[in-house]
């Protein structure tokens, strides 16, 4: 064994590089450390090679320190006890929600009566595009047209952001998925009550078990703030990787608001550039 190896397993640390789960079982790296794990565990104490409790993720949706998408991944999130997000959101969802298939999850969403926004909608707004899509975006609620249609960003704000996915090499309906924090509009789109909030929470925790997402992008103050549940302000929260039940998740504005606000338009775009990037350390 190699003065190297000695001292890392001296001190409880494993190789520097490991290489994605899944992705070579049979390269011969791979091999090498499964191979080295076995007899630096059958030397170590036990919990030798714990997962530290900061790479685990909570229960509960969090935020995490912000993290460059283009900074060089921490080891630690390697560790061999330690679970990948995707597997965290998984589990947890599994583990909390009824088993719904997604016609039966949709049938239930158009008949819910769970507050008060059942008496003022006219549908609801159950979401659009590819429901095994790898990006989700999540808005805040349904506006008057969305109401009437049943779809979620039509007219300018869903033109706007149909050329700003375009622009970035997405298709709205095959390479997303789009959903609403709530299935109901607010009456005159005013702000989402509590209440309202908690009764459709858990659809939107089995949308995002059905579609198992590789990144999240939250689009509005609102819907980063319901999400990450804080107080902080779009331009404290963008810029920044979060977490949501397990998956990596960037803010941006929302179209109606790019709408209103042209020059953050170029803002809204570097979003989308750090989003890209995400995906794309993520194995996208």
């Amino acid at each position: 064994m190699s003065r190297s190896k000695l001292l890392q397993q001296s001190m409880g640390l494993g190789p520097t590089w490991l290489p994605r789960d899944g992705r070579f079982d049979q390269h011969p790296g791979e091999l090498a450390r499964q191979a080295w794990l076995a007899e630096a565990q059958a030397k170590s104490p036990p919990h030798a090679f714990e997962a530290p409790a900061e790479a685990i993720e909570p229960a509960k949706p969090s935020i995490e320190p912000a993290q460059a998408a283009t900074a060089a991944p921490d080891t630690t999130a390697h560790a061999p006890a330690a679970t990948p997000p995707s597997t965290t959101l998984r589990a947890e969802v599994r583990s909390e929600l009824p088993q719904l298939d997604w016609s039966e999850l949709q049938q239930q969403v158009a008949d819910c009566q769970q507050c008060r926004l059942c008496e003022t909608r006219t549908q609801t707004v159950f979401g659009r595009g590819n429901a095994k899509a790898r990006w989700l975006l999540i808005g805040e609620a349904p506006g008057e047209q969305e109401d009437k249609q049943g779809l979620p960003f039509v007219g300018r704000a869903g033109q706007l952001l149909d050329n700003m996915l375009l622009a970035a090499g997405l298709d709205r309906d095959q390479d997303v998925y789009i959903a609403n924090v709530l299935k109901c509009r607010p009456p005159g789109n005013r702000n989402p009550a509590p209440d309202e909030i908690a009764a459709c929470n858990g659809y939107l925790l089995q949308q995002i078990r059905h579609i198992q997402p590789t990144l999240i992008l939250a689009l509005g103050r609102f819907a980063a703030q319901t999400l990450l549940e804080t107080e902080d302000s779009i331009g404290r929260l963008r810029g920044k990787v979060h977490r949501y039940q397990g998956v990596p998740l960037v803010v941006s504005y929302h179209p109606a608001y790019l709408l209103r606000n042209q020059p953050d338009k170029a803002k809204a775009w570097q979003d989308l550039l750090l989003a890209r990037k995400v995906y794309q350390h993520a194995g996208g």
